[in-house]
């Protein structure tokens, strides 16, 4: 028959065998002040419905201001699209109907006065043939509910579109630097003018006669 064990014999070997350490000095205060807050019931029925709303209130209008900033985000965004879409279809349209000038100048002082009486704002035109991309002439067009002047440059057989029109709002599309649907797109507002330049030029290119055509004023 074998011998019951010795339970006393064994917590001793336990103790002398097994390593011991000692919890910080800190961590039974802790415990316990966290066991008090979220165990102890509030002191009455209302005050603890009245936390509740709260919460619900704050959670509410936390979501209201989120749905809210995401709307407008969203919004602007793709107003943004939209102007883009319409300049690159309007870019488009004029190389397949072959009309891209209305008056066919390369000298800036027959085109500019061309727009007037034709548009409500006088269009910034600019002689850049010295740096390679000389103007070809001008026309009407209307993009995003607004009449616009379209300047037609050349540079190596592109045809180079830059519409302005006066920006009337916040969201419109103010600076873009992007390619759709094959061609490159380049967007800024300068003296209260929307300036949106497109072609199938290489991106270098576009962003060279772009930073020339701002420094002359366009």
């Amino acid at each position: 028959m074998r011998d019951e064990p010795d339970f006393a014999e064994l917590s001793a070997l336990l103790k002398a065998k097994t390593s011991r350490y000692a919890a910080p000095s800190g961590l039974r205060q802790s415990i316990h002040a966290a066991v008090v807050k979220f165990a102890a019931p509030p002191r009455t029925a209302s005050g603890w419905r009245e936390r509740i709303w709260l919460k619900l209130g704050v959670a509410f209008a936390c979501g209201v201001v989120a749905s809210v900033l995401a709307t407008q985000l969203y919004s602007v965004r793709g107003r943004e699209a939209q102007v883009g879409d319409e300049v690159v279809a309007a870019h488009v349209r004029s190389l397949q109907v072959a009309h891209l000038e209305d008056v066919a100048s390369t000298d800036q002082h027959t085109v500019k006065p061309w727009f007037a009486g034709k548009l409500d704002f006088s269009p910034p035109v600019n002689d850049l043939s010295r740096q390679g991309f000389p103007l070809a002439g001008g026309r009407l067009d209307y993009i995003d509910r607004h009449f616009a002047a379209a300047l037609v440059y050349r540079r190596n057989g592109h045809a180079i579109n830059v519409f302005v029109w006066p920006a009337r709002s916040e969201d419109e599309a103010k600076s873009l630097n992007t390619r759709l649907e094959g061609f490159n797109l380049i967007a800024w507002r300068d003296a209260g003018m929307q300036f949106c330049v497109v072609s199938d030029l290489n991106a270098d290119e576009l962003q060279q006669f772009s930073r020339l055509l701002r420094a002359a004023g366009g």
